[in-house]
């Protein structure tokens, strides 16, 4: 038997202060998240609006729902009312959506802005270019039911650790600069979200603050 809280208390105890678990539970059942929230994890990452929102009906109502997949502004709507915070905005189109659908249900939603850092070209993001051109336009800023807290990013999906660590470095880098550049000391411009299952310690060392993981805690997924 899969035991979940186990995983959950064993990579609690290599995860720093200043770093928080996002147990990534997509495509895993409701009764799943319900053992991990009983061993105490509160923030759970989806991928799916639907799957998300089914199991937030479902399960106790103080959970963060994190959405952490590629994300399509019909959707927005449907998280809009509990959604806690969105990893993966990769266009401004996309705040201009959350920041409306966050309007409509007297919420600000807290976002992440993701950053393409991988050598990948399936994954999504800014590239660092993008991302400081939308920050100096500064339409952004008149978006009220939004609020940027960090980045993200995704690394390689390779052996090569060295290549996974330049790039974490790389992101943190990013995200010193737009820290410094765009958002002054007292804002909550604070989340770097990286690391997965296969490299959150390198993650960590380069310091993300928001790791995620999902097969370490709930094994392999049932994609059916």
């Amino acid at each position: 038997m899969n035991n979940i809280a186990d995983h959950i208390k064993q990579i609690l105890t290599e995860l720093p202060q200043g770093v928080r678990l996002v147990a990534v539970s997509k495509y895993h059942p409701a009764d799943a998240i319900a053992e991990a929230y009983h061993a105490g994890q509160r923030i759970f990452g989806e991928s799916k609006v639907q799957e998300m929102s089914t199991k937030y009906e479902l399960l106790p109502k103080d959970i963060q729902w994190h959405f952490i997949g590629h994300l399509q502004s019909n959707k927005i709507k449907y998280m809009a009312p509990f959604v806690t915070l969105i990893h993966g905005i990769d266009s401004f189109k996309l705040l201009e959506e959350v920041n409306k659908q966050a309007a409509k249900c007297n919420r600000v939603i807290k976002c992440l802005l993701q950053i393409h850092i991988a050598q990948e070209d399936t994954k999504f993001g800014f590239n660092a270019e993008e991302c400081r051109a939308m920050l100096t336009a500064g339409d952004w800023k008149s978006l009220k039911n939004i609020e940027i807290c960090g980045l993200m990013g995704m690394a390689t999906y390779t052996e090569d650790v060295e290549e996974i660590r330049n790039e974490f470095h790389y992101l943190h880098e990013l995200f010193l600069e737009v820290k410094q550049n765009w958002f002054d000391q007292s804002s909550n411009f604070c989340e770097l979200s990286m690391g997965m299952s296969d490299d959150y310690q390198l993650a960590i060392e380069q310091g993300s603050t928001l790791v995620r993981i999902g097969s370490k805690i709930f094994g392999e997924r049932n994609y059916q």
